[in-house]
This record gives structure tokens, C-alpha cells and sequence, in this order.
């Protein structure tokens, strides 16, 4: 009997990959809990796996007194003296119990255990395992739907792919095989719960680290990624190595290595980046395909005044705003983007406005901040709405009115407030038009989508 016991422990050890003497105090404290049930929480009681014997051994401890209230915890003197003719009163002495005496419910309640720890020790392992592999990619089949997205049977275990982590548009059957990135393991009662993404920016970063060697190998780093999964992305890139060209090797023989990972993200569009330390040029590079005139760049405000042809405004913002958007997010600063006309009208105004602020000797900020943007405003402004503006006082509205009518800056404010009726509508009419354009585009899409559904 003893010796098959422990040739099932160690076969369980072997067959699940349990560690031995878990298991060992599994089943101690399975025959502990047994005998508690049925003798109850008072029997003072100790339990052990002898090794040599190969089974488990269960001691009852009594104590010795003179009168004997509980006979489960206590024995009298004589009794005692029978088993041990040295005892004293108060001492403690340790009867060895027989385990069958605990009977078929004991052996099926140990079972039990045994099985439970098992179970819980298969699932650590599993919360181990792929803990250890976070932001790694995995490979499942698509199992079932549930409200909180689509299950996937990673073979020892399960993940859930929300559906804010899915890429938009994408459709999955049963039995679909699909691979994600690893973005949380959370340990739980039921197992242990791994979440998967498929719109992560590290999902690209992963896709690129498992295609492009010398993304593997650190000799080109990524420096950064901006994703509007499913349909276009950025991706910043930077070489360690002056002889390896950052976007070659990302895009590969013929764009191999790219097709790749276009193809895994059903169809993404994804431009390479060249990273630079220098923002303006970093800009430059993320706007591509725009062709850029001018960049200001606002250090404190974390903001870039981009400046383009007219002709490039669309190719700039791109479908939906889409190339600006994603720049501004691959980049981390706000970026606007103007016309070459209508950034000429602006500096033109401001102008103006700057050597009205010189005649008064007040910054030019204290204008704007009580809603002076341009030189007519000013001239059309009552002197009691003048001296909002702070720092203003009665003779210095006397010196900008004098200035306005003696140095003709109202005549070059005029002007640009006549350009200002025209080029901007233009450039407004440009941009009504792409957005109607898109709008169009939008709805055919709706209308290919619900075709494409009901085909289906």
C-alpha cells in the first residue's frame, strides 16, 4: 500500500510537471482536513509522509491530567504510565492513529484536494509562463465571442482580444487562426486572464523586431509608432550603424520585409520615418509626402507652425486629417499647418500689430490677450475698450491712434484685410471640398461594407 502511494506521487510529479513536495503537503494537509472533519477542530493532531515507509503517518497528541474532562485531547496518568512509565502530569504524549480508520470519505476528500492543488498548480505554471512572455506575439485560434471580444484557445490556456483592442473592420469565424501581442497577464480564481491586442503600437514594434534583423539585433531602433489600426501608420527609425540605411532595412528586397507585416495587419499602410534630433527635420520626415516650405517651432508650448504650397494642404492633412494626426502623435507636439497665402496674411497682420505695441511700449501678448489680434480692431476700438488692455493708459491710445493715421499702418492692414476676404475662402472652399470628398468616400465605403456583409 505504502509503496504504491508514493509511485503515484512520483508518476504525478513526473506526468504533470508538479513539484514533488507540493504534492506531498498536499495530501498531508488533505488527511489533516479529514480527520478534523471527523473527530473535530479540537483533536490535536500531526500529520506526515513517511518516506521510508511510503505512507502517510497521522499522530494524535494528548495531554496528561490528573482528571480527564476531553478525552480527545486528554489522557489520565495511568493510562499514560502504560504507554510510557516515566510520564508526569501536563506532559504531552503522541499516539499514532491508523488511516483507514478515516474511512472512504477521507480517501475521496484527499482525492479531491489533490486534484484542486493540481489544477491550481497547472495554472500558476501557466501564469508563469506567460508572464514571463508579456509584450511578446502569440499565435491562437479564434475559439468563441463573448461580450468582452473574441476568445482565443492558446492551446494550454485561453486570451480574450477586446474589441478596443481589435483592428477596426477586421472579422474572424471559429477556427480562424490569428496572432496578437501579449498586454496583460492578470492572475484570477479561474486561471489566469491574458489580454491580447491587435491595434497596439508595440504590436507593430514586435511585427518589425521578428522580420528585420537589425531591428532584432538593436542595430536600428525604433524610435516611435503612431497607429490608426487597420488603415495607416507611422513608424520612427534610427541607426545605430552609419553603413546601415534605417528605412532599407525595414522595407527589405523589393519591400519584402514590410509586406510582410502590411500583409499581417490586413492591408495597413506604413511609412518608415527617419528619427532626427532635430524637431523641425523630424517634422519634415513625419509629414511626408508633404512637401514643406517653413517650420516654427515653439519650444515651451511644445507646438510646430508648419507651412506648406497651397497646393500641398490636402497631402499634408491627409484623408480625415489622417497624415497630421498621426505625425503630431508619432512626434508628441501639436502641429499646424498653413498655407503659404494665408501664413503670408497672418505675418502681415501680426506685423502691424507688433509696431503698434512698439509705439505704445507694451508687449505685444497684453493685444492678444484682450482679443487684439490686428491692427483695424485696434483702430476701430472706443478708447474705454483700449484701456482693457493692460499696461494702456489715455496718452499711449493717443500716440497708437496718431501712429495708425501717421505711419499708414492702417493702409497695410486694409490690404491684408482685403486678401483676407479672398485667399482664405479659397483655401476654406479647398478644404469643404476634401472634407465633402471624404464624405463621399465614407459613404461609399458604408455602402461597399454592407454589401460586402450581406454577401457574405
Amino acid at each position: 500500500m505504502g509503496s504504491e502511494l508514493k509511485k503515484a506521487i512520483d508518476q504525478i510529479s513526473k506526468d504533470r510537471g508538479i513539484d514533488r513536495d507540493l504534492l506531498i503537503d498536499t495530501l498531508e494537509e488533505a488527511v489533516r482536513s479529514s480527520v478534523a472533519r471527523k473527530y473535530g477542530d479540537a483533536m490535536d493532531i500531526e500529520v506526515n509522509f513517511n518516506e521510508d515507509a511510503g505512507e502517510i503517518e497521522v499522530y494524535q497528541f494528548k495531554v496528561v491530567a490528573e482528571e480527564v474532562e476531553d478525552e480527545i485531547s486528554e489522557i489520565t496518568l495511568e493510562e499514560a504510565k502504560e504507554h510510557d512509565p516515566n510520564v508526569q502530569i501536563d506532559d504531552e504524549m503522541g499516539f499514532k492513529l491508523k488511516v483507514e480508520d478515516l474511512g472512504r470519505i477521507a480517501a475521496q476528500s484527499a482525492k479531491q484536494v489533490i486534484i484542486q492543488r493540481m489544477r491550481d498548480a497547472e495554472q500558476e505554471i501557466i501564469y508563469d509562463e506567460f508572464k514571463n512572455r508579456m509584450h511578446e506575439i502569440v499565435s491562437g485560434i479564434i475559439q468563441r465571442r463573448d461580450r468582452t471580444g473574441w476568445i482565443i484557445n492558446l492551446g494550454r490556456t485561453e486570451a480574450v482580444l477586446p474589441k478596443g483592442e481589435q483592428i477596426p473592420r477586421e472579422r474572424y469565424k471559429r477556427g480562424d487562426r490569428v496572432q496578437a501581442f501579449i498586454i496583460d497577464v492578470q492572475k484570477e480564481s479561474r486561471g489566469p486572464q491574458i489580454t491580447v491586442s491587435r491595434s497596439h503600437p508595440d504590436y507593430m514594434t514586435a511585427l518589425f523586431k521578428r522580420e528585420v534583423p537589425e531591428v532584432d539585433d538593436a542595430t536600428v531602433k525604433i524610435m516611435g509608432v503612431a497607429r490608426d489600426p487597420g488603415l495607416r501608420a507611422k513608424v520612427a527609425v534610427n541607426s545605430l550603424d552609419r553603413d546601415v540605411d534605417p528605412v532599407g532595412a525595414c522595407v527589405g528586397i523589393r519591400g519584402s520585409r514590410i509586406q510582410n507585416i502590411v500583409q499581417e495587419l490586413r492591408g495597413e499602410r506604413i511609412d518608415i520615418v527617419v528619427w532626427s534630433q532635430d524637431i523641425a527635420m523630424y517634422a519634415q520626415n513625419a509629414l511626408s509626402p508633404a512637401v514643406i516650405t517653413r517650420i516654427a517651432v515653439d519650444e515651451e508650448e511644445k507646438t510646430l507652425e508648419v507651412v506648406v504650397p497651397d497646393d500641398q494642404l490636402t497631402v499634408a492633412i491627409g484623408r480625415k486629417g489622417q497624415n497630421v494626426k498621426l505625425a503630431s502623435r508619432l512626434l508628441g507636439w501639436k502641429i499646424d499647418v498653413f498655407t503659404e497665402s494665408r501664413y503670408g496674411e497672418m505675418n502681415a497682420a501680426s506685423k502691424g500689430l507688433d509696431q503698434l505695441a512698439s509705439v505704445a511700449e507694451i508687449p505685444v501678448d497684453n493685444f492678444l490677450s484682450a482679443g487684439f489680434e490686428t491692427v483695424s480692431q485696434v483702430a476701430n476700438a472706443s478708447e474705454e475698450i483700449l484701456m482693457s488692455i493692460s499696461g494702456m493708459t489715455p496718452s499711449k491710445v493717443s500716440d497708437m491712434k496718431s501712429a495708425i493715421m501717421l505711419l499708414g499702418i492702417g493702409d497695410a492692414e486694409d490690404a491684408v484685410e482685403e486678401t483676407e476676404t479672398e485667399a482664405p475662402v479659397e483655401a476654406e472652399a479647398q478644404v469643404e471640398e476634401t472634407s465633402q470628398t471624404e464624405e463621399a468616400v465614407e459613404e461609399t465605403d458604408g455602402e461597399e461594407s454592407e454589401e460586402q456583409e450581406s454577401k457574405e
